[in-house]
């Protein structure tokens, strides 16, 4: 089966509603003008129910099969942006200067949008679908916030489904993997209060920069020594920040960056380790050492079964030979996580054209996955709530 009709019709304008998107990017909590033409997208294609500010800017849809059913399943798309400069000299390229859609999100929300056209205009399943367009997914807890304010006790789902663009030169390639699939993560800040000095006088002062370079080194040690090199973690410091002069030794520094991991117990020992290091170093260089970590993603756990499901619907589309869940563990992290603890379901890739990484300045999704994305979507509703 290739990609639906419905939805083959309708590329043209799935590109046109992907390209706006792209050109007009929106921060977290900020996608007033995406959640605007979503839900008069919707309305206009003729869904059932449209809701708009769950979580904030999230837009939730119903639509109701021909069938009998009671079971709902639920389709997720993201959107928001980046702060990133475009450099991809796209005609579309992004009109909001220092912001960008360098994951994809505006392919989701497209996607997202096509399986509900299709959806809405046969309705060849028992039951009901819930099309959730989520706000804020890039670390600002979205997901959390949707759920925090009554999504599935608002909208209750039997099953959950999720889709991330994967540029990985191989377009329709459509990947998951069963259990634990995507890591969690942390973010850290640590504020390093020593005390400022004159430059030719560093014995007069406590040397913030210093510390906060030593300390920077010092927490990898974590992974090399204390974490069973068997296990999956990732420590990075990716942002220190101290002084103001040439002639001036900073007197406070600050460091920020993220773990990344698998299982609780080694995300306990690493912040366990972190705050013991911290203390060690603020007794030994006699200043205040201040740790701040705080969960922001989940380990995201795809249901074993529901993955199967999600890859025979996938195989209808692009074909057996184009379906892998044969995928390796994956460090990045997704806050469809979050929704995964609450309701079952699975999350998978969808290969495309390029081979930018994500979270590039010069990322271009390519728009031929769009109709096929879409299809997958509305397929595996039929499939998963038949008449």
């Amino acid at each position: 089966m290739p990609v639906l009709p419905i939805i083959a019709e309708s590329t043209p304008e799935l590109t046109a509603l992907f390209r706006d998107f792209h050109a007009h990017p929106e921060l977290g909590f900020e996608e007033h003008r995406t959640s605007q033409i979503v839900a008069q997208t919707l309305e206009r294609y003729g869904v059932d129910e449209v809701h708009c500010g769950l979580g904030g800017t999230g837009v939730v849809a119903l639509i109701r099969g021909n069938g009998n059913g009671n079971r709902r399943i639920g389709l997720r798309a993201d959107m928001d942006a980046l702060p990133i400069h475009e450099a991809t000299g796209l005609a579309h390229t992004s009109q909001n200067d220092g912001k960008m859609h360098a994951c994809g999100h505006d392919g989701h929300t497209a996607m997202l949008l096509g399986a509900a056209k299709h959806l809405a205009a046969t309705r060849d399943f028992g039951g009901t679908v819930v099309l959730i367009f989520q706000p804020a997914e890039e670390g600002l807890g979205g997901a959390r916030k949707m759920i925090a304010d009554g999504l599935f006790d608002q909208f209750p789902c039997d099953e959950i489904y999720g889709l991330h663009n994967y540029p990985n030169g191989q377009s329709g390639q459509f990947a998951i993997r069963k259990g634990p699939a995507l890591a969690g993560a942390a973010f850290f800040d640590i504020l390093i209060t020593g005390k400022g000095a004159h430059a030719a006088h560093p014995e007069d002062g406590r040397d913030a920069l210093m510390i906060a370079a030593s300390l920077a080194t010092e927490l990898n040690t974590i992974l090399s020594r204390n974490i069973s090199p068997l296990e999956n973690c990732v420590v990075s410091v990716t942002q220190l920040n101290a002084g103001t002069a040439y002639n001036i030794v900073p007197g406070t520094a600050t460091l920020a960056g993220t773990v990344r991991y698998f299982k609780d117990e080694v995300y306990n020992l690493t912040a366990h380790r972190m705050q013991q290091i911290c203390e060690g170093f603020a007794m030994a260089h006699e200043v205040e050492i201040d740790l701040k970590l705080r969960n922001v993603f989940d380990v995201l756990i795809n249901d074993a079964d529901l993955s199967d499901a999600y890859l025979d619907a996938a195989a209808d589309i692009v074909g057996s030979d184009n379906v892998s869940s044969d995928e390796p563990l994956v460090m990045g992290s997704e806050d469809f996580a979050d929704m995964l603890k609450v309701v079952p379901g699975a999350y998978c890739s969808l290969g495309h054209s390029g081979t930018i990484p994500l979270h590039n300045p010069g990322f271009v999704m390519g728009e031929e996955i769009l109709p096929i994305g879409a299809s997958i979507m509305a397929r595996l509703v039929e499939r998963r709530l038949p008449l």
